[in-house]
């Protein structure tokens, strides 16, 4: 309402389209998508944020850290080149199980915002009754969830030196 009734800022719903010739662009296409966008962004990134800072937290009471800044590292150094690195495992599980929540939250905002998408086709074949567009398009998702977190295991052995890849 703020931003785009009062304010007039951004579109409120819509898509113009990125080609020139149509009534869009560049700048109007990226318009219409920072409100989606923040819809659906903000909710996972708190979250996030709520996970990284619990997970730093325990990372920075254990024994390497210590060591570390007994060696003469300094708090920076200690926080970004080892803390950091192991308490990114807990945190690359929740953003690989939150892509399946960005999945299903495109489906309601392309529907809210009026905007053309995988969500909206769902949608209209839903209504429309049209069964195998609806198998093949959650097929595509299921798919895209387990290529995801398969994608965020096979990550797992670059930020954990203590994982390997035969490991897995």
């Amino acid at each position: 309402l703020l931003f785009s009734v009062k304010l007039q800022w951004i579109p409120a719903g819509g898509f113009p389209g990125w080609r020139e010739d149509q009534g869009g662009g560049l700048w109007p296409g990226l318009q219409a998508l920072i409100l989606p966008a923040l819809a659906l962004a903000v909710v996972q990134a708190a979250i996030l944020a709520r996970i990284t800072r619990s997970a730093m937290l325990e990372v920075l009471r254990e024994d390497f850290m210590r060591t570390a800044r007994a060696k003469g590292l300094s708090p920076r150094q200690a926080l970004w080149g080892h803390g950091l690195r192991n308490a990114m495992i807990p945190v690359m599980t929740v953003m690989g199980l939150q892509f399946a929540n960005l999945l299903a939250g495109t489906i309601v905002i392309e529907n809210v915002f009026y905007l053309p998408g995988l969500g909206r086709l769902i949608f209209q074949s839903i209504a429309n009754r049209d069964l195998i567009v609806v198998r093949n398009c959650v097929m595509l998702l299921a798919a895209m969830v387990v290529i995801v977190n398969f994608v965020v295991d096979v990550l797992y052995a670059f930020i954990d030196p203590r994982i390997k890849v035969h490991d897995l």
